[in-house]
């Protein structure tokens, strides 16, 4: 069975949602970069082992990422989730983990990179919003894309609003891609692109606001 670990900077509601799941895998360590965070007692509830490599402690970066990675690599993952982890990682540790390593945006990669994607998409005004799984690299958030969940804008949404209906996509959606990456449905090519193993498309249109 394939291990995970799963590194978080607060209340891990991803995290949540996948702990809660039936997987074919396990999730072997919670880590995170606070002591506070408040998915660790979650996790601590749920039996599931955690630690705490809190930046603070490091001068540097790279000395904060290569004592992370030294705790992660004691579980031995198959693959690494960031589920709201709010640290940007070196290059060297990107690299030591290139095709294991996984992130969950709140938006429709390449658009809205970065924070505040919510309150961006409402003040450009689209029509269409959501989230996106996908492979980290060294370019943030522009990694290859396994899954992405589209939700409509509408007309009355706030930031709150928005942001509620596109995580429960992200529930939705991180948990797919874990269980096709578990499986060896997905797999990053050489190339870096992502390769999708049998894998149905439905093939329609998402379109937002419909036709009358």
């Amino acid at each position: 069975m394939k291990k995970v670990v799963i590194l978080i900077s607060g209340r891990g509601s991803n995290m949540q949602a996948l702990l809660k799941a039936e997987l074919p895998c396990k999730v072997v360590a919670v880590i995170s970069n606070r002591a506070d965070a408040e998915g660790l007692k979650i996790a601590q509830d749920c039996g599931i082992p955690v630690a705490v490599v809190a930046h603070t402690e490091y001068s540097s970066r790279e000395q904060f990422d290569q004592a992370l990675a030294e705790t992660i690599d004691a579980y031995q993952p198959d693959f690494l989730l960031l589920a709201g982890f709010m640290r940007i990682l070196s290059a060297a540790f990107v690299a030591r983990y290139y095709g294991k390593l996984v992130n969950i945006h709140p938006s429709l990669l390449p658009a809205y990179p970065g924070l505040n994607t919510h309150a961006r998409a409402l003040q450009d005004g689209v029509r269409i919003h959501g989230c996106t799984v996908h492979f980290v690299t060294t370019e943030l958030d522009h990694g290859p894309i396994v899954i992405q969940a589209a939700v409509p804008v509408l007309a009355d949404d706030t930031e709150q609003t928005l942001a509620a209906r596109v995580l429960r996509e992200e529930h939705r959606i991180y948990l797919q891609a874990l269980r096709w990456l578990c499986r060896g449905q997905v797999k990053l090519t050489a190339d870096g692109l992502v390769k999708l193993a049998r894998y149905k498309q439905a093939g329609f249109t998402l379109i937002y606001p419909g036709p009358e």
